[in-house]
């Protein structure tokens, strides 16, 4: 299979569970971190938008690579395709997303 592996990343961040797909995984250069590049987005072309992808395109979309501390990192799945990116509440599990006040996109 030529295909890069896909990595579900769950970490916490600002009292929420993150769970980001990402080609890449590693250490990182700087020290008790781990590197997580090349994220992956669903890329929509209909009217139907997930608000949760949509929250973290807006958030992650632009980073080349990211530096999560050890600490911060739950799990690291190897998996056979993406799933359904989700912000969840660290407490309580339940899905989280705070829709910034931007206007949409023109189409």
């Amino acid at each position: 299979m030529g295909s890069k592996p896909l990595y579900k990343v769950t970490f916490i961040n600002h009292g929420k569970v993150y769970e980001l797909y990402a080609r890449r995984v590693g250490g990182s250069h700087l020290w008790g971190f781990n590197e997580v590049a090349e994220l992956v987005f669903d890329v929509h072309d209909g009217l139907v938008v997930d608000p949760t992808e949509e929250r973290l395109r807006e958030e992650f979309g632009n980073t080349r690579v990211l530096h999560l501390p050890m600490q911060s990192i739950v799990r690291i799945e190897e998996v056979e395709k993406k799933g359904q990116s989700a912000i969840r509440d660290a407490t309580t599990g339940e899905k989280v997303v705070t829709p910034f006040p931007v206007p949409g996109k023109p189409r």
